[in-house]
């Protein structure tokens, strides 16, 4: 692949059909983890029906286990985010999967609505590999593709929660009922877990061995040479939460993907309590609103990366605010279906919708604060399982299904227009704001930092829109051995007038 080194070796192409090392076997790599996450994580959902009879539980009672999957990835996201920053993505993500295996095993053995609680509880911190998985794209891949990139692992690790409604409740489930138990019910549903479990510990493992951290090696190899620049610390932590802007990616994270985690536990329930279907034609249903992230969450991505090139990052405020919009609208008018064609026929439409919201969020988030991306993915990240937490309370105390879904659509609907307050220094605002050439490349740390600490009485001058050319006074960076020169010169001073040479922009200050 080609890459920039620039920005750190990231590549600047996607090549799919491939899975060579180290850029595309962890693109890879990424979303088969989080397929195999979400694939454990919502294993449950489909047999909630069967659950509920046998264990004689109430309607409440399944929507608080439902809120107990969700509400502990929350604190997992945020934890993780940092642990990235220290430990690499690689080492995060097989712990993560190993450990979600674990409940996942014991699910079988719950006999009381507690137990159930308790289980999906810890299963629900296999949802943390989301930020892992958005992490290591970005740490992989340049900004002209990194929208993509981010995507498309989201979105076809995402699908896991679709094919699980499938294959758990439509496939393994008759499987065990009638050829191993013999239409044992309680047998069954008990011993199907395994299969989810198993698939998840064996990715974990190979993850470990197969993948590569970062464009140059193993993460902690190059953080023990000092040829990795990494910033955590609780005041780093602290400071992602008081970005104004990861702040609002968090708020309208939780109203796409929060909505996403809402319908993938309620959808099957949905279709066999409102539109009388059986349990196994419920569950096939359900799985098409979970099918749509094959392409949907990639079609945001790429329509943002598109946008980008002419349009800069209001390119990307502008895919994610009509994404949000149409999600909102199409919730609402999914709510009034009465027929199962329209309500399936629109609730393919909704979730298309949905998941090309967070490909297009999750396009925006790399700019924010590249010195702490763990931290800031950790933070939005958490946003998607606190809107699927706060969207569980209004099912949970809500007077019917339907309602509580018109609800979900105006909160969305009023998310969107939080669009307008996102503004990322140096960039575009949806209406208004300045750009600034040198932050086009914010994955590059290094760049992103000169930034920061450019003089506060600094002028900007006349944006180059090509490549600065190399002189005694500017010294080029050296590339990475078998690596092409970007062009780009590095941070230099001169005499009088100082200037400041960032990316592709320069900065000048009288002295």
């Amino acid at each position: 692949l080609d890459v920039d080194p620039e920005q750190d070796d990231r590549a600047t192409e996607i090549k799919l059909r491939t899975y060579a090392r180290p850029h595309m076997r962890a693109l890879h790599a990424s979303w088969i983890a989080f397929f195999a996450a979400f694939f454990a994580w919502f294993a449950v959902a489909p047999l909630l029906p069967i659950i509920k009879t046998e264990l004689g539980l109430t309607k409440k009672e399944v929507w608080a286990s439902n809120i107990c999957s969700v509400s502990s990835t929350i604190v997992m996201r945020l934890i993780v985010g940092p642990l990235c920053d220290l430990y690499g993505p690689k080492r995060m993500m097989a712990l993560i999967l190993i450990f979600g295996s674990i409940p996942t095993y014991l699910l079988g053995t719950v006999t009381s609505f507690e137990g159930l609680c308790i289980s999906r509880f810890f299963i629900g911190f296999i949802g943390a590999s989301f930020v892992v998985c958005q992490y290591w794209t970005s740490q992989m891949f340049a900004t002209n593709v990194v929208g993509s990139a981010n995507a498309i692992v989201g979105g076809w690790g995402n699908l896991g929660g679709g094919v699980t409604q499938m294959f758990m409740g439509a496939a393994m489930y008759p499987l065990f009922l009638h050829v191993f138990f013999n239409g044992n019910v309680d047998m069954a549903w008990r011993t199907v877990f395994i299969v989810p479990a198993t698939i998840t510990v064996v990715i974990g493992i190979l993850i470990y061995f197969l993948s590569d951290d970062t464009p140059r090696g193993d993460f902690l190899e190059l953080k023990a040479k000092s040829e990795l620049y990494i910033r955590v610390s609780f005041k780093d932590f602290f400071l992602g939460l008081k970005n104004m802007n990861t702040v609002l990616l968090f708020v309208q994270y939780g109203c796409c993907f929060g909505v996403e985690l809402t319908m993938n536990n309620a959808a099957a329930t949905y279709f066999v309590e409102e539109l009388n279907q059986d349990h196994v034609r419920a569950a096939s249903i359900a799985s098409s609103f979970g099918f749509m992230n094959l392409v949907a969450r990639a079609i945001g991505g790429i329509l943002s990366d598109y946008l980008n090139k002419d349009l800069g990052m209001r390119g990307r405020l502008i895919v994610q605010w009509l994404c949000l919009l149409a999600e909102g609208a199409m919730i609402l008018i999914f709510a009034q279906q009465k027929d199962l064609g329209a309500a399936v026929t629109t609730m393919i439409v909704f979730s298309i919708c949905v998941q090309a919201a967070e490909g297009a969020t999750f396009s925006i988030v790399p700019y924010v604060d590249p010195l702490n991306l763990g931290v800031v993915n950790g933070i939005v990240g958490a946003g998607g399982n606190m809107g699927a937490l706060l969207f569980g309370f209004v099912f949970l105390y809500g007077d019917n299904f339907l309602s509580s879904l018109r609800l979900m659509g105006y909160i969305v609907i009023f998310s969107s227009y939080l669009t307008y307050f996102i503004s990322i220094p140096g960039h575009l605002k949806l209406l208004g704001g300045v750009e600034m050439k040198e932050c086009q490349a914010p994955n590059s740390r290094k760049n992103f930092e000169a930034y920061l600490n450019r003089p506060r009485n600094s002028k900007y001058i006349t944006p180059r829109m090509s490549p600065l050319k190399s002189s005694s006074k500017t010294p080029m960076l050296a590339p990475s051995p078998g690596r092409k020169a970007s062009g780009s010169s590095p941070l230099t001073r001169n005499k009088t007038p100082l200037k400041i040479v960032v990316a592709s922009l320069t900065i000048e200050e009288k002295v």
